[in-house]
């Protein structure tokens, strides 16, 4: 199983960050929530500050590009195996970071990459 960490985590039943927790969930892939506003999704609590974890294998974004730049060193710093950019958070120069420290950047829905068994 894939411990995976969310950013941009939302209670909201009708985002997709909350749909992917839940399949994540459902799935058994242990799953961190990191989102603005506390709540629960899936008997998880979102936090709503960065909190150093260790053994996260992906992390997947649900954060506009403008707002990335603020997260690069502490996604960097859990060391994850990739990072998935969701429809509408693909980065160029976060994704070449990321490729330049062996970090993978996936452009690809966390959905459909659950749906289609490739997680």
């Amino acid at each position: 199983m894939k411990r995976t960490l969310i950013i941009g985590a939302s209670a909201n039943p009708s985002r997709y960050s909350f749909l992917a927790a839940r399949k994540l969930n459902a799935l058994g892939h242990p799953v961190i929530l990191l989102g603005r506003r506390k709540g629960v999704v899936a008997d998880q609590e979102i936090i709503t500050e960065p909190v150093i974890f260790e053994d996260i294998d992906t992390v997947t974004l649900y954060i506009n590009p403008t707002i990335q730049p603020s997260y690069y060193d502490y996604i960097i710093s859990l060391n994850p195996k990739r990072v998935i950019f969701n429809p509408g958070t693909e980065n160029p120069e976060f994704e070449n970071i990321l490729v330049n420290i062996n970090i993978v950047p996936v452009e690809a829905c966390t959905l459909v990459m659950l749906s289609t068994g490739q997680y």
